[in-house]
């Protein structure tokens, strides 16, 4: 992320280069929405240029200039854009909790919602829907190389808690390492927290966030602590390697495609770094509970909000619309990050995608009956954490790499909180 200094200085400049260059200018007439967007590896300039002119088609009049956020924290770039006059008519994937508060989004029509999504009500902020719930990840599952699990003489994935320890002492002894994890990147090392809290907090207790707000439980309860300190046996068995916490998010990939390690805790998104030449040596499962339960930890996310204060609410809501509905949007989306489209009426023949066996059955997870939970630290509606705790928890996964103080940190936790919410 640059420096805000850095980023205040360089707005104002940016926003003209991206009026003449970006998405086109106004060249017919009618209203022009500035439309904040951001590029990786699978959409690319060109996709979101493709993307723009097909909404259009829809939107008659409607003119974009597009604006491209300087990193992935496209939260910070909008808030930065905010402070200086320039919120953006159209905003590409944010967290809505973030300026619903500040009355800057404008929410869609619920009859509209309704009528195109499978969970219409998946993202949503005290009933209303800020950003389409276009698509879906489950955060985390356990995905795991076949391979590695067949030379340590297991020969299927475990059911159980006292199984997913069994498959971990099995891999050490055979001299594989059980887990990588990108712990040099603070949201990759808490992906092992996010699914046993998930599994064994949320999923005995589905409204224990709203509890939370509530004041009616606590991180430092005492269930809370136990399921935590399944973290801590991972650890002091010896199941991650001992450098885990220098590892890089895309190292810990490279780590894990390459049979350095059996199993990887990652959410959905990591379906679409899967080697294509031996995809079918990978598979993956849910986060293990005691009992065998299925907990899915799950996120519906989604496409793109309207500025409160566009000066075209109606070309923005046509474009917006337009755009969240478009089967190709989502190909890039299920394709490149592994995520679940979540469009009533359709399959993923629908979408024209080439998919891997492994997405196929974890899509699964999202179709069948199972407990669904909002992952802790991902979901962006009512269950989203207060300002500032996400960074908490990663902090806290961090910490109980190496420290023991399982109670501790939870406490900590419960003090950020209180911070957060006064």
């Amino acid at each position: 992320m640059l420096r805000k200094t850095f980023l205040a200085a360089c707005l104002a400049g940016l926003l003209a280069v991206t009026a003449c260059s970006d998405g086109g200018g106004d060249s017919g007439g009618g209203s022009t929405l500035t439309y904040l967007t951001f590029e990786t590896p699978h959409l690319t300039s060109t996709f979101w240029d493709n993307s723009i002119k097909a909404a259009q088609a829809e939107a008659p009049g409607v003119q974009i200039n597009r604006i491209t956020a300087p990193s992935t924290d496209r939260d910070a770039y909008a808030k930065q854009l905010q402070s200086s006059g320039q919120f953006p008519d159209l905003l590409q994937s944010i967290t809505p909790s973030n300026f619903v508060g500040a009355g800057l989004l404008k929410p869609y029509d619920k009859a509209w919602v309704d009528a195109n999504f499978l969970l219409p009500q998946g993202n949503a902020l005290k009933g209303e829907v800020y950003i389409p719930p276009t698509n879906s990840q489950v955060v985390p599952e356990v995905f795991y190389n076949k391979e590695l699990f067949t030379k340590a003489g297991i020969g299927a994935p475990p059911k159980n808690w006292a199984e997913f320890l069994d498959v971990c002492a099995k891999l050490k002894a055979a001299g594989i390492t059980p887990f990588t994890l990108g712990g040099g990147d603070p949201f990759a090392a808490s992906m092992p927290l996010v699914g046993i809290f998930s599994a064994d907090v949320l999923g005995k207790n589905p409204n224990w966030l709203k509890d939370r707000y509530a004041d009616k439980v606590k991180f430092s309860d005492a269930n809370v602590v136990t399921a935590v300190e399944k973290y801590r046996t991972l650890v002091s068995n010896g199941y991650f390697d001992k450098g885990a916490l220098g590892v890089k998010y895309a190292d810990s990939i490279t780590q894990f495609t390459g049979g350095k390690a059996a199993m990887y805790p990652m959410g959905s998104w990591f379906l679409g770094s899967v080697p294509k030449e031996n995809a079918d040596n990978f598979g993956a499962f849910p986060w293990p509970t005691d009992d065998g339960s299925v907990v899915i930890p799950f996120v519906v996310g989604g496409s793109m909000a309207i500025s409160a204060k566009t000066k075209d609410p109606d070309g923005a809501t046509k474009f917006a619309q337009a755009w969240s509905l478009n089967p190709a949007n989502l190909k890039a989306l299920i394709e490149g990050d592994g995520a679940f489209p979540m469009l009533k009426g359709k399959t993923l023949a629908d979408y024209n995608v080439t998919v891997t066996k492994v997405f196929e059955d974890s899509y699964a997870y999202v179709t069948e009956d199972n407990t669904k939970v909002n992952a802790i630290g991902w979901a962006t509606n009512d269950d989203a954490l207060p300002p500032g705790l996400n960074d908490q928890f990663y902090a806290a996964s961090q910490a109980l790499f190496t420290s023991a103080d399982v109670k501790g940190e939870m406490e900590k936790l419960d003090q950020a909180w209180k911070t957060a919410t006064n």
